[in-house]
């Protein structure tokens, strides 16, 4: 038994035969880094506005597993929630390829079948005062897609890869209004990747509805929006694409000093950034804990400042490291004093870049609320 496959005891009570297996695992035991009978400390910052309950957002004080059980799982859909039935349903891999293929969901489980854990965060997390839980943390199966792109042969003059889903809505271009799908791309360098699959299952189950039954993109180490959900078609094309989620939404501008002057620079939002957040404070026999997550890159080391102080080294979860989900991290906060504290963490990864701080021109430069990976400081009253 690896790690990838330890959740908590509810979502365990979801999982049937498995049930028995994990709770007699070493693993379960330490499936949270966390003391019996400790009390949780809610923050004194909470997130307000829009309902919770409609994009299902993590409370970070709740989080007490490395796997978010699916039910509990952040969502974000841009137009429909497609009603899409099995029998009907097919994947097509078409454009500049040699031998394109239609492939059914029964196709795609004889296929081989590989498995990943990735923490999927939203680009626009904490881009907003309300939007600080979108993310969670699962186990995703599927079957690897660069062996799909090989058997249709890419063309020679392919560059893009085009994924597009069965959710649509109407966009206006220009006093014109067209329906369009969702749709995001990548690089064929890109979508190549090994660590990328056509997924159709989620912690051990298929996909339901709202996660992108019957097959999704899932592309480790990308912003959720580049996981397209209800998967239906693989473009290869010979140009850019340059559909609303790629050129006009999910668009990061920052401003840059160019030759004296400045400019504001646009980038699609890709690939995850560095980032951590303190997720709670407990408090057991008078003695505080701080825990919390780091995540978008291997990670070396979190640090943790109180109060705007030095920064101190939190502890690594050593139970559960993949490289694609976020690691658990605590830091013991010995005398503690009533009234009201800050706690901001930063990550650090293997490779020795740093989470920005505020101050730090890729944060403060930034214009638009997509890619917000500066510090995270939450404030705890204590009594």
């Amino acid at each position: 038994m690896n790690a990838d496959d330890v959740t908590r005891r509810t979502f365990l009570a979801r999982a049937g035969t498995m049930t028995a297996l994990l709770v007699s695992s070493p693993w379960f035991a330490h499936a949270f880094p966390a003391r019996e009978g400790e009390r949780v400390v809610p923050f004194a910052d909470q997130p307000s506005a829009p309902p919770r309950e409609g994009f299902n957002l993590l409370r970070w004080e709740e989080l007490d597993s490395w796997i978010t059980p699916t039910p509990e799982f952040f969502r974000v859909s841009h137009y429909d929630v497609p009603t899409i039935a099995e029998a009907g349903w097919r994947l097509e891999v078409t454009g500049l390829v040699e031998r394109p293929g239609s492939y059914t969901l029964a196709d795609l489980r004889a296929r081989p079948r590989a498995e990943v854990v990735f923490t999927v965060e939203c680009g626009g997390n904490h881009g907003f005062p309300w939007l600080t839980g979108a993310i969670g943390n699962a186990r995703w199966t599927g079957t690897p897609l660069a062996p799909l792109l090989q058997a249709a042969g890419i063309r020679q003059n392919g560059i893009e890869v085009v994924f597009f889903g069965q959710d649509e809505g109407m966009e206006t271009l220009r006093e014109q209004k067209l329906k369009q799908n969702f749709a995001r791309s990548m690089s064929v360098e890109d979508a190549m990747s090994p660590a990328n699959l056509v997924c159709y299952e989620m912690n051990g189950a298929p996909l339901s509805s709202p996660h992108g039954f019957p097959a999704r993109l899932i592309a480790p180490g990308w912003y959720g929006v580049a996981n397209v959900k209800w998967l239906t078609r693989i473009e290869v094309r010979d140009t850019r694409f340059m559909g609303r989620f790629m050129a006009r939404d999910y668009v990061t501008i920052r401003e840059e000093e160019r030759g004296g002057q400045t400019v504001a620079v646009e980038t699609s939002v890709g690939r995850a950034r560095l980032k951590s957040a303190p997720a709670r404070v407990t408090v057991k026999d008078g003695s505080h804990r701080v825990t919390g997550a780091a995540w978008g890159a291997p990670i070396a080391r979190v640090e943790v400042a109180i109060d705007g102080g030095a920064w101190r080294p939190a502890t690594l979860d050593p139970t559960y490291n993949a490289p694609y989900a976020w690691r658990i991290w605590t830091l013991d906060w010995p005398g503690a004093t009533p009234g009201e504290h800050t706690i901001t963490s930063r990550a650090i990864d293997l490779s020795g870049n740093v989470q920005p701080a505020p101050t730090d021109p890729l944060i403060a430069r930034k214009k638009t609320y997509w890619e917000s990976n500066g510090w995270v400081t939450r404030t705890v009253r204590l009594t």
